[in-house]
């Protein structure tokens, strides 16, 4: 024997709204906590490098965090590196390049130092990245229009333009 036909076949709605508000939810998390970075970081001035907007960068990219400070201002021995606002160590870091070249294959990383930083320090992030098998390193700076008025004191480069 078969089912007979309702008149008035009704579907509940209630449980798909909840699973949109749950992935809502997930991707509201997810992109706020990619788009953390180290906000202790003062960049160099990069006006003669290549201009990007966050919507041009290529969306496999990593960023690394290199501050010699830490978050209360006070200058470190050791740099610290940072992910998405976590520290991490070299080997850390180095696992986690290794673990997304696997993934995706080949990436850039783009590197946000302090502009006091020591190059050592620079270097040990850099040699990590090498030692995972990825080439693609780039640095970020600030870039600035120097054709208005009202730009903001930077004096780190007045005392190096003060030493040339």
């Amino acid at each position: 024997m078969g089912r007979r036909p309702q008149e008035n076949p009704a579907l509940d709605m209630t449980p798909m709204i909840d699973v949109v508000f749950e992935l809502i939810i997930f991707f509201v998390v997810t992109l706020t906590e990619s788009q953390k970075k180290d906000e202790t970081i003062e960049l160099e001035d990069g006006t003669n490098g290549i201009v990007l907007t966050p919507e041009e960068l290529p969306p496999t990219h990593m960023q690394i965090d290199v501050a010699i400070r830490d978050t209360k201002g006070n200058r470190l021995r050791h740099a610290r590196i940072s992910m998405a606002d976590r520290e991490i160590s070299t080997s850390e870091l180095q696992r986690r390049v290794e673990d997304k070249k696997k993934r995706i294959g080949e990436f850039p990383i783009l590197i946000r130092a302090d502009y006091d930083t020591p190059h050592s320090e620079i270097a040990k992030v850099m040699n990590a990245c090498t030692s995972a098998g990825i080439w693609k390193i780039s640095f970020m700076a600030i870039y600035e229009d120097r054709t208005s008025e009202k730009t903001p004191s930077r004096p780190h480069l007045d005392k190096w333009k003060r030493r040339k």
